[in-house]
């Protein structure tokens, strides 16, 4: 198993809101796994999953006009950046009713780098879901996510820890979820139509099905993402 090239990553500037582009360690490529499954079964999605097969998490109104697909590694630190730079606009417009945000999850570092976290990680937010605090956790574990190196979401134990800092999100019924594995099914088929799509790595993000987001791409920014959509909401 080969590593290919890392990708370039965005940095915030705060206030004026101009973002470059800047490599990050940790972006590997999304095809140099040979394309095991990390579970075995019939894919359980929590309450609300939609698309196709029932993989992606949709945060947002159905109303919205326009649709942000994010693919994601919670152990991945590119995507790390992207949520910290554009987390406060997608809240913004998803809040607003403008943006529909579906996160589909990902499982690349631990195909790469070996280890759990990205599948266990996976399903604990799978797990959120079905508790209706998805939005919450999803940022949580973002905000304390390890070193790229360090599996410590590969144990359920932190997770559940982690997630006491979602108000009432602990309970018996999302810890026997997470303990239990519910949806690693559901995280590993997400993982293989994300091979499928050939995607070059993670987050890859696409605004209405054209991909926005990357190396390839012209710099995206908070503020271009608003002004995509308003005038998106405007047609």
């Amino acid at each position: 198993m080969r590593e290919k090239r890392r990708r370039a990553l965005i940095t915030s500037t705060a206030v004026i809101g101009i973002l470059g582009l800047a490599a990050v360690a940790g972006v590997l490529a999304a095809n140099a796994d040979g394309g095991r499954s990390d579970s075995e079964g019939p894919v359980i999605a929590p309450r609300g999953a939609t698309g196709e097969g029932q993989l992606a998490i949709p945060v947002g109104r159905d109303t919205a006009k326009s649709t942000l697909t994010i693919w994601e590694d919670f152990r991945c630190p590119a995507c790390r950046q992207f949520e910290k730079d554009f987390r406060r606009t997608i809240h913004e417009l998803t809040g607003e009713g403008q943006l529909k945000a579906e996160y589909h999850l990902v499982t690349l570092i631990d195909h790469n780098l070996g280890g759990s976290g990205s599948l266990r990680a996976g399903n604990a937010a799978a797990c959120a879901q079905q508790a209706g605090r998805f939005p919450q956790y999803h940022d949580v574990l973002f905000q304390n996510q390890p070193e790229e190196s360090r599996d410590d979401y590969g144990d359920n134990a932190t997770l559940i820890r982690l997630a006491g800092k979602v108000p009432g999100l602990v309970t018996p019924a999302f810890s026997k979820c997470v303990q239990g594995g519910t949806h690693d099914s559901l995280v590993a088929k997400s993982y293989q139509t994300f091979r499928d799509h050939r995607f070059p790595g993670t987050p890859t993000v696409l605004l209405n099905g054209t991909n926005v987001f990357g190396d390839d791409q012209p710099p995206f920014t908070p503020q271009k993402l608003r002004a995509m959509v308003e005038e998106a909401a405007r047609t």
